[in-house]
């Protein structure tokens, strides 16, 4: 074979195998379009219509509301003129002062504390500190609402009152301090909108789930989900105790704090 034919061959040998690896990238292009074609088709046969991703059941429980009054669900603990819900810590009955669908603690009688007990609950309660001139810090306005008698949500006249900060309104007692300070003049009334999520323990009474509290002060939140240490406790560190379910408790620390509209609210949590 001439030169000139053997130069032919080659260029032609050449092309033949950048055509055929041109046919075979081009095939192996064309496989993996069809395939990603097919993998979007069977993903949106998912879902091809709105009622394939709409839930009808469960149905949730209705729940009627009202304006200035509690939930048709709600257990009132005081909106009149009767303290029969509530009881000393001995199992005495309350003996805190009523007047005009309101109460006030009469200082050195006592906490009192709910009959019925509670786990996790939806609370609601309006109080109103008194005007006291000469007083300062934790000497000005100060009570508590303890949740299953340990968890203490501070109540404490902190409208221009210095004291420290896990100690004001708002705060968990000596553990928490509130996102910002939404308390209201003396006198005035003020309310508490909280969730509190109670502990669980083991069998062995070892905590397994600490409880956590979130809370609105005149519709402000000031603490959301905290997760609690233990319980309120005056010197030293909280811890957990076992215990079953409690009463919310309502402290006589000496300041006449009055209350009214309290309420509560049943809630399981999955």
């Amino acid at each position: 074979m001439g030169l000139i034919h053997t130069k032919m061959l080659v260029h032609y040998l050449r092309h033949e195998k950048y055509r055929l690896l041109y046919n075979i990238n081009s095939m192996r292009l064309l496989i993996l379009v069809i395939v990603l074609i097919d993998f979007y088709y069977i993903s949106a046969q998912e879902f091809t219509l709105p009622e394939d991703t709409e839930v009808w059941n469960p149905v949730p429980r209705i729940v009627d509301t009202f304006d200035n009054h509690a939930p048709s669900d709600a257990i009132i603990l005081f909106d009149k003129d009767s303290l029969n819900n509530w009881q000393k810590i001995n199992g005495n009955p309350a003996d805190w002062e009523v007047n005009s669908n309101i109460f006030t603690i009469k200082p050195g009688t006592g906490d009192i504390l709910t009959k019925q007990k509670f786990s996790n609950v939806q609370f609601h309660i309006e109080w109103r500190a008194p005007r006291l001139s000469g007083e300062s810090g934790q000497n000005r306005g100060n009570s508590g609402i303890f949740f299953q008698e340990r968890y203490e949500l501070q109540i404490l006249d902190s409208y221009n009152n210095k004291t420290y900060t896990n100690g004001q309104a708002g705060s968990i007692y000596k553990q928490f301090v509130p996102l910002v300070n939404a308390s209201r003049e003396p006198y005035v009334w003020q309310n508490y909108d909280v969730i509190f999520i109670a502990p669980t323990f083991n069998d062995n009474g070892s905590i397994n789930t600490k409880a956590n509290m979130t809370v609105f002060h005149n519709g402000i939140l000031v603490q959301y989900k905290v997760i609690l240490e233990g319980a309120t406790t005056y010197i030293g560190k909280p811890k957990y105790d076992f215990h079953n379910n409690g009463s919310i408790l309502l402290q006589d620390h000496g300041s006449k704090i009055s209350f009214r509209n309290i309420w509560v609210r049943e809630i399981e949590v999955p």
